[in-house]
């Protein structure tokens, strides 16, 4: 159950580019373990608005608080630092370095750790632990000693949750994590996910309308750079204009 606490909001954002508004007015916020999930026909404006909330598009007009603090001018580094952890559609890894590897660098640019050629990666033990309990955690343990460019894609996007989760976050923001994925690695995708509710507040962006309405709390919808609606999954399934929205792109839900 999502509690009250707004650790993430926005209010009133716009970014424009030349004379396209690609961001109207949108205003949303992200409560205490909750899944809020962003839906939106293509070019809607939901990667323009993540990319906002994450810092790396600087917004023309609003405001966005993360944990109660105005992060509006802060660059991608200090909101990460503040506790906002991003997935993305095109999954970043090293793929020389094995799974866990890969979560312990995750974990050291949290601590502030570095490491050098003197000093590698696997004679930080704590780390490891961490990384370790991480890839249990997500499903990757069997695969924790191969590298990365050795396993699939589905086990990439796994790998990619894995290094969010171990930055410790305090607001999650997952653009597509089923992006890809065949039926069976969408299935335990979304079983992952289910297992992480409650625990982490979840900004979810996904095209996949089973998964969405399987995962979210609350939905808004999103069509050219307007919110047209937020609500349950029960009252957005219903809403006509979301469902005249989405036209042409298929049925709501499967």
């Amino acid at each position: 159950m999502a509690g009250d606490e707004r650790l993430l909001k926005v209010e009133n954002l716009v970014k424009r580019f030349g004379g396209l508004t690609a961001t109207d007015n949108v205003s949303l916020d992200l409560r205490a373990g909750e899944v809020h999930a962003l839906i939106g026909p293509n070019g809607a404006g939901k990667s323009t608005l993540i990319g906002q909330i994450a810092g790396e598009l600087i917004p023309d007009g609003g405001r966005i608080w993360l944990d109660g603090t105005d992060v509006t001018a802060w660059p991608v580094h200090a909101r990460s630092q503040r506790g906002l952890a991003r997935s993305y559609q095109i999954t970043q890894f090293c793929p020389e370095f094995t799974t866990v590897e890969n979560v312990m660098l995750a974990v050291l640019s949290r601590t502030g750790h570095t490491y050098g050629p003197w000093s590698p990666l696997r004679r930080e033990r704590g780390i490891e632990a961490k990384a370790r309990e991480v890839v249990e955690r997500i499903g990757l343990g069997p695969l924790a000693d191969v590298p990365a460019r050795d396993i699939g894609h589905g086990e990439h996007r796994q790998l990619e949750l894995a290094m969010a989760l171990a930055l410790e976050p305090k607001v999650l923001l997952l653009d597509e994590p089923l992006a890809g994925m065949s039926s069976a690695e969408s299935e335990q995708m979304v079983t992952i996910l289910n297992a992480l509710r409650g625990r982490y507040p979840i900004l979810l962006i996904e095209h996949d309308m089973n998964a969405v309405f399987a995962l979210a709390d609350r939905i808004s919808v999103l069509v050219y750079g307007r919110l047209i609606a937020t609500g349950t999954p029960e009252a957005i399934r219903e809403d006509p204009q979301v469902r005249s929205a989405y036209l042409g792109e298929g049925d709501l839900v499967a």
